[in-house]
């Protein structure tokens, strides 16, 4: 059969890379895919820039499965046009997406789900972002635009008159469009933060493996807050008592509450998770796989994934488990001037190396310039390993890495520091 994935970054392209191998799989098409899904073996990019494309593409070339990287659009309604025409989507409707469309839809989600969160106000006037934070009795707050933002809608403050300016200015300034004309201030949780991915048909669901992500820009969580910049696999630091809190106090709840309210959920759920001292609290909800953590999960995977996307998208998942090899991780090269102004257009060198069996580049910020493939995003690769142990992941990345260049490439050096002994 054929199948189809959605997106043109290193997700996708890990997914493509990934789907390909499966014996059921003759073609995967990525659409439009980059430079580096083009030249995997078994996958073919082709462009579509509507629903309207998309749909007759996936026609003409009898696809028989849909999945989708990206989250907008999904929030656009992608899927639910697919699954009417009746082609089978990894992907929730609308309804669905509105747990990452919106942040403030998610918020009172998670209240109505009685799912751990954050105290938190949403505001879209001056006045009501005073009252919140005069009110507020603890030190910290975050703010959020509500819709969607690439990543960049967040402001993590040290106080509450940090996170008032940050929050007036927001609604004022309006920077990412109507996605932040109403602003979330929120409880900013202390405690380590980790990212939980399940696989769900609405009712059952199937966890991918643990990861956790880098998001501050420098070594040491330094910098600003980036959409990550390395991450692992799997996240050693969980307990099974973690993870039974996580499915039992978060991901069960909100499927249920996605029943309640009639929403036919099928796809990725991402939770991304704060285990604080009162137990694990729900930070946000995606409504698709991370990036870049999807890139450990696919090195880390053993398991076909193939037979657990087919019976997610035709709502009957019976898979319960998905063997791993070992441990996996990613360090994520980026542009010079990321994540404020990245500088694009140089051409990279090294793709052609041998990287040996354990490691594997996927791109996600590059561009086809005659016979050179180019800078042309802020998050440019994602330079994986794999290994028996997370030391051996780790040394396999970095030991890709050091093969690749251009100027002022970017990279944090410090990526499962505490994993490498």
């Amino acid at each position: 059969m054929r199948v189809m994935v959605v997106g043109s970054g290193g997700r996708e392209h890990a997914l493509a890379w990934k789907i390909a191998q499966s014996p059921l799989v003759r073609e995967v098409i990525a659409v439009p895919g980059n430079p580096g899904s083009a030249r995997e073996q078994g996958v073919r990019n082709a462009v579509a820039s509507s629903c309207d494309e998309l749909m007759a593409l996936a026609r003409a070339e009898s696809v028989s499965l849909v999945v989708f990287g990206p989250e907008g659009p999904l929030v656009d309604g992608w899927a639910d046009r697919l699954r009417d025409a009746g082609i089978a989507c990894v992907g929730p409707g609308a309804a669905g997406a509105r747990l990452e469309g919106s942040k403030a839809w998610c918020k009172d989600f998670f209240h109505d789900a009685g799912v751990p969160t954050a105290r938190y106000a949403i505001t879209r006037t001056d006045a009501e972002i005073h009252r919140f934070v005069d009110d507020f009795d603890g030190t910290a707050l975050v703010v959020k635009a509500d819709g969607l933002a690439a990543g960049k809608g967040v402001i993590v403050c040290d106080d509450r008159e940090q996170a008032r300016l940050a929050a007036v200015d927001m609604l004022k300034s309006r920077p990412f469009g109507d996605a932040s004309s109403t602003v979330v201030l929120e409880e900013r949780l202390e405690g380590t933060e980790v990212s939980y991915m399940v696989l769900t048909d609405g009712h059952s669901y199937v966890a991918l493996p643990t990861s956790q992500d880098h998001k501050r820009l420098q070594d040491g969580d330094l910098g600003p807050n980036t959409g990550g910049m390395g991450a692992f696999s799997p996240a050693a630091f969980l307990t099974a008592e973690d993870i039974h809190r996580i499915e039992s106090e978060v991901i069960e709840p909100c499927l249920a509450e996605l029943r309640h309210r009639s929403i036919d959920y099928r796809g990725f759920l991402y939770a991304g998770i704060m285990l604080t001292a009162r137990g694990p609290m729900a930070l946000e909800i995606n409504v698709r796989l991370g990036d870049p953590e999807t890139q450990v999960l696919m090195m880390a995977l053993a398991d076909d994934l193939v037979p657990a996307l087919l019976e997610a998208a035709h709502g009957d998942l019976q898979i319960t488990s998905l063997a791993t090899i070992g441990a996996a991780a990613v360090v994520v090269m980026a542009a010079e001037g990321y994540p404020v102004q990245p500088v694009t257009g140089a051409p990279i060198h090294g793709l052609d190396a041998d990287f040996g069996p354990r490691a594997r580049v996927f791109h996600a910020g590059t561009r086809a310039v005659g016979g050179d493939v180019c800078v042309a995003g802020g998050r440019v690769l994602g330079v994986a390993g794999s290994g028996d142990t997370p030391a051996e992941a780790i040394k396999e990345a970095y030991g890709a890495v050091s093969h690749l260049s251009w100027p002022g490439a970017q990279y944090r050096t410090d990526i499962g520091r505490s994993l490498r002994s």
